[in-house]
C-alpha cells in the first residue's frame, strides 16, 4: 500500500471535518480531500483536480503559521487530519508538526511522510539521489522519545514509510522544551547515522493491519467527548499500540 492509498483510507475511516497539507507538489494527496482544506507549498504545480473547498497558500509553512489566524478558512478552526510532506530536513519536519499541532484536538490525526528511508543515501541531508527522504525520520524519533503523551506509529507504506501521530497535544502551543538540545545533535553532516530499526522497519506496522483497527471509526464519536479524550483515543487504538515493540523487545 502506498502513501496515497493509506491517506485515502484515513479520509474514509475518520470522516475528517477539515484537512491540512504541507507540501502539495502536484496535488495528488490534496485531491483526495472532500472537506474544507488548506494546502501549503511555496512551489507547487497542481496536475490533479481538487474537488474540496480549499485555501491554497503559495508560501512556506513557517510564514503561513506566523499569520494571525492561519486556520481562518476552516469552519471549525481545528485540523482533524493533516499530512506533512514539506522540506525533507528534520528541523523543518519537526517545526511543521509543532505548528500543525497547535490547531488540533486529541482526536486529530497527523501523518508525516518519508519517515522510513530505505538506505543511508536516501536519508542524506544533501540530496544526491532521485528518491530522497532526507533525515526527517529524526523528528519522528524525537516525538516518540520525548512526548510520551503522544501515540507515534511508524507505518510500512510504500515507498518510504510514514509516521502517524495520534492524540496530539495542542496545549504544547508549538513549543517543545527539548528542541534546542535536539537540534544541536540532529543537524549532523552526511552520511547520517540511520538506526537499523529505521532502515529495517522493525517497529513499523503493516498499513492494512493498522487500518483494520476499530479505533479509526471511533474518532468521530470521540470528538464530541472532550473529557479524558486523550485517554479514550489510546484505549481505542490499544490493539495496534500493543503491536509496537522497541528493538529491545519491550512494548
Amino acid at each position: 500500500m502506498n502513501r496515497h492509498q493509506f491517506l485515502q483510507e484515513l479520509h474514509r475511516l475518520t470522516l475528517p471535518r477539515s484537512y491540512l497539507e504541507i507540501g502539495m507538489n502536484k496535488g495528488l494527496s490534496l485531491g483526495i480531500s472532500r472537506v474544507p482544506s488548506i494546502g501549503i507549498d511555496p512551489s507547487f504545480s497542481l496536475v490533479s483536480e481538487v474537488l474540496a473547498d480549499v485555501h491554497i497558500a503559495r508560501t512556506t509553512s513557517d510564514e503561513f503559521f506566523a499569520r494571525r489566524d492561519p486556520t481562518a478558512h476552516l469552519p471549525i478552526r481545528t485540523v482533524d487530519l493533516a499530512f506533512i510532506d514539506g522540506m525533507h530536513l528534520a528541523e523543518y519536519a519537526l517545526r511543521d508538526y509543532l505548528a500543525v499541532e497547535r490547531f488540533t484536538e486529541p482526536t486529530s490525526v497527523i501523518v508525516l511522510d518519508d519517515m522510513l528511508p530505505r538506505n543511508v543515501e536516501e536519508a542524506s541531508r544533501e540530496r544526491h539521489t532521485e528518491a530522497w527522504t532526507g533525515d526527517v525520520y529524526k523528528a519522528g524519533r524525537l516525538l516518540r522519545d520525548q512526548c510520551p503523551e503522544l501515540v507515534v506509529l511508524e507505518v510500512d507504506t510504500e515507498p518510504t514509510g510514514v509516521v502517524v501521530v495520534l492524540a496530539p497535544n495542542a496545549a504544547r502551543r508549538g513549543v517543545l522544551a527539548a528542541y534546542d538540545d535536539w537540534l544541536e545533535v540532529a543537524v549532523a553532516p552526511d552520511p547520517q547515522d540511520v538506526p537499523s530499526e529505521i532502515l529495517l522497519r522493525t517497529r513499523a506496522l503493516d498499513p492494512v493491519r493498522l487500518l483494520a483497527s476499530p479505533g479509526w471509526t471511533q474518532l468521530p464519536r470521540l470528538r464530541r467527548r472532550s473529557r479524558h479524550a486523550r485517554d479514550r483515543v489510546r484505549e481505542a487504538f490499544a490493539d495496534v499500540i500493543g503491536d509496537v515493540r522497541h528493538p529491545s523487545g519491550e512494548t
